[in-house]
């Protein structure tokens, strides 16, 4: 079954809408990578200033070999992963300074999954 990996972004209020430019302008990089499925940037509604950007892979090596692709490097301003210094928000990015104060990288494996009916 399909592996998750969701990115907890500590994004300071001020910085949010900086956030969702920079995803905004990376949008299609990650579609074409073999394994892909899914893909959501996740704005916190209350209670947390974390934004949590979702993918989803058909194995863990899929999600290692986009970590290791040239796409994913341009994409994450040339840091060598999610969260690091110069990552998907980083300052390497976009020439500034990052929009998330910091960063996480939790793993899933999909055991069950539902998709409303098709009649």
């Amino acid at each position: 079954m399909s592996i998750v990996k969701i990115n907890v972004l500590t994004v300071p209020a001020e910085m949010r809408a900086t956030l969702e430019q920079r995803f905004a302008g990376r949008a299609g990089m990650v579609e074409a990578a073999d394994g892909f499925e899914w893909f959501e940037l996740l704005r916190p509604v209350e209670g947390t200033d974390a934004y949590l950007v979702y993918t989803r892979w058909r194995s863990e090596e899929d999600f290692g070999t986009w970590q290791a692709s040239n796409a994913f490097q341009a994409g994450h301003g040339g840091s060598g992963g999610p969260g690091g210094p110069g990552g998907p928000v980083g300052p390497a990015a976009t020439g500034s300074q990052p929009a998330a104060t910091g960063a996480q990288l939790w793993s899933f494996e999909v055991v069950a999954a539902a998709a409303p009916k098709t009649t």
